[in-house]
């Protein structure tokens, strides 16, 4: 807060962008993929750990999981993990469909890479994905009559969606004009034919024929002649891939077509708002934002953003943050987002100068709908248009809140503030545990007031509305009386800690 007091907002963002400190390294390697002994890699002596054990460390994302939170906890550059996370609720892969810990690292990795590269790198790099291809299915795909997953969700949810967009983000003409068809889509799986895997990978019972390759996911997708489709097809935007084209040249034609596609920057555009601002961003808003994605620039205060090509990420970021609708101090009252569970556990602990190694959160965000990297779906935890009910809101996160959800976020406050956290965790790598540190703030248990609103300031960077600010002074003084145990200072530490993190007001980010 000192640093964007002294430095600015834009400078603030702009020297985010050039830190890279987070990254994904637990877990085991490519072993599993490599193996030619018989039966299941953990069942054998050469892992050294039990089943269970082992499943865990080899072939979950579970030390992903843990990776992220202590890397949120303890690595500086909170801009490109927050951007990062939120590609990775666009361009989705789930532990639920495949496994492989080495190939969720070199997946999450790449998106820590691309956070502020270029949209179009970011795609073709999740196309040549072999985890991507193992997931929605395009890795050895058959030519002759190709699964058509990756081509469709290509299209529908990682760059240009179903309906036709106006510049700012609304329906052309009022309703939703298709803009593609079912033979547009059986066009691009074609196109996206002759991928295999990288080599490296070996089973007992070998590969399959044809040149294709083993499951492996140690590098990018490579192609194989035999099984692309050399037929002419018909993409978007007037593109087209000419008979006999390679696998490589189809691929650069597939995303030439649709980053000329005039959806693909609004469609981007209110995804990156809806995950880093506001579920129900103005047309306004999402034009300005579209408008630097396909600049690939993007100025504020003094300091420039991108390199001036279509598709600039690190333009398209700080226009999306440095927006007049995400900075104004009196938002509509359609603007924000309600906190997914991820991000108000580590607002939480982060506020309460708390750490975690992961362990904790991760079982937490089960209960609270949100279990990391195991999304139930390609559309993520919670479609992006949900609609929120008796509102003509879109509130995507409300999709996984209901009653029991609702009190699931007061137990995590418990758990954190009234519990102490917990404690080290065996079997989990340098674990531990999860607290936060309330003792700086004792300092201020004497004046209720001092200390509802130093909380706040951590909270929602400035004071709670006048009536329920008052109340909590107003609990929070009448909770323990000065004259009464010793303990009373962290007594009324953790009432306003619990009454302010529980809020409306922190709950719902504005």
């Amino acid at each position: 807060m000192a640093q964007i007091q002294s430095t600015g907002t834009a400078a603030w963002v702009r020297s985010q962008m050039a830190l890279s400190n987070s990254r994904y390294s637990l877990g085991g390697g490519d072993a599993v993929h490599k193996s030619t002994v018989g039966g299941n890699f953990c069942e054998t002596p050469a892992s050294g750990l039990s089943v269970d054990e082992c499943w865990r460390l080899w072939f979950s994302a579970q030390p992903l999981a843990w990776d992220f939170y202590r890397n949120a906890f303890q690595q500086p550059d909170q801009l490109r993990q927050r951007v990062a996370y939120a590609l990775q609720q666009i361009v989705v892969v789930s532990e639920l469909e495949v496994s492989g810990t080495y190939g969720f690292r070199n997946y999450y990795n790449m998106l820590l890479d691309s956070a502020f590269g270029n949209y179009r790198q970011l795609l073709k790099q999740v196309a040549l994905s072999p985890l991507m291809g193992a997931y929605l299915n395009n890795a050895n795909n058959d030519k002759a009559a190709p699964n058509e997953n990756f081509a469709r969700e290509f299209l529908q949810l990682f760059s240009i969606g179903t309906c036709a967009l106006n510049a700012d983000g609304s329906l052309r003409g009022g309703n939703c004009i298709a803009t593609y068809d079912n033979q547009t889509v059986r066009n691009y799986a074609f196109a996206l034919t002759g991928w295999t895997y990288p080599s490296g990978g070996a089973t007992p019972w070998g590969c399959p024929p044809g040149g294709s390759h083993c499951t492996y996911y140690g590098g990018d997708m490579v192609p194989v002649a035999s099984r692309h489709d050399q037929t002419q097809r018909a993409l978007l935007s007037g593109v087209g891939v000419p008979a006999g084209s390679s696998a490589p040249q189809a691929l650069e034609l597939v995303l030439d077509s649709v980053m000329a596609h005039p959806n693909m920057p609004p469609f981007v555009a209110r995804q990156l708002i809806r995950h880093l601002v506001s579920s129900n961003p103005s047309a306004g808003y999402v034009q300005r934002v579209a408008q630097a994605f396909i600049d690939g620039r993007y100025a504020e205060a003094g300091a420039s953003f991108g390199a001036g090509q279509r598709g600039d990420l690190a333009a398209t970021v700080a226009a999306v943050l440095l927006d007049s609708e995400a900075r104004t101090e009196s938002p509509a009252r359609s603007a924000g987002k309600l906190r997914e569970p991820t991000l108000l556990m580590t607002g939480v602990l982060r506020a309460l100068n708390g750490r975690s190694d992961g362990e904790a959160l991760i079982w937490l965000g089960r209960g609270l709908q949100q279990h990391l990297f195991r999304p139930p779906s390609v559309f993520n935890d919670y479609p992006s248009n949900y609609p929120l009910p008796g509102t003509s809101l879109s509130g995507p996160t409300f999709a996984i809140h209901n009653t029991n959800s609702a009190l699931a976020r007061l137990n995590f406050l418990t758990f954190v503030v009234n519990w102490g956290g917990s404690e080290p965790t065996s079997g989990v790598p340098g674990a531990f545990g999860t607290h936060a540190d309330l003792k700086t703030f004792e300092a201020d248990a004497a004046d209720p007031a001092k200390l509802v609103d130093r909380l706040s300031l951590l909270a929602l960077g400035k004071p709670l509305p006048a009536t329920i600010r008052a109340e909590f002074i107003a609990a929070v003084g009448a909770n323990i009386a000065q004259t009464d145990a010793q303990g009373w200072p962290a007594a009324r530490v953790r009432q306003a800690a619990l009454l302010v993190f529980a809020s409306p007001d922190y709950q719902v980010q504005r």
